[in-house]
């Protein structure tokens, strides 16, 4: 009765593989951003996932992201307003990047992201350097 008239189009298989990578690495990616957050704030823009042309992780500035979303017609305004509200501390924010597509990471875990990072004893470029060499194992973007 309610059946779409859009077929349904086909999403890029790095989508699925991104979040398998986050339902696996949460904990990391949580402690991660709170090292992140504690050494730069927002200061630097959103904690980002590039997928081009390895996985690697970037700042997405606010200015940037917000000129992106004049650019296709405010379809991002939701994105813009968590980013506004964003609790580093209870909550993981982080925009993955792909070849023309964006994703938005966004997760509250069980486990508070500074408790995550005081828990893996680890320092910031050490998890990043761990996470991107897992992300360049998992995800593949062809």
């Amino acid at each position: 009765m309610f059946a779409s008239t859009q077929p349904e189009i086909p999403q890029p298989k790095w989508l699925h593989q991104l979040d398998k990578f986050v339902k696996a690495h949460h904990l990391e990616l949580a402690a991660l951003s709170w090292g992140l957050w504690q050494q730069n704030g927002n200061s630097n823009g959103t904690v980002g996932i590039d997928l081009q042309p390895k996985p690697h992780f970037v700042y997405c500035p606010q200015s940037a992201i917000q000129k992106f979303n004049d650019n296709v017609d405010n379809k991002l305004q939701e994105i813009l307003g968590l980013i506004d509200n964003h609790k580093p501390e209870v909550e993981v924010l982080m925009i993955g990047i792909g070849k023309e597509q964006i994703k938005l990471i966004y997760f509250e875990p069980e486990t508070p992201p500074p408790v995550c990072f005081e828990q893996l004893n680890q320092d910031v470029d050490e998890l990043m350097d761990l996470l991107e060499l897992r992300m360049s194992e998992e995800i593949i973007v062809s």
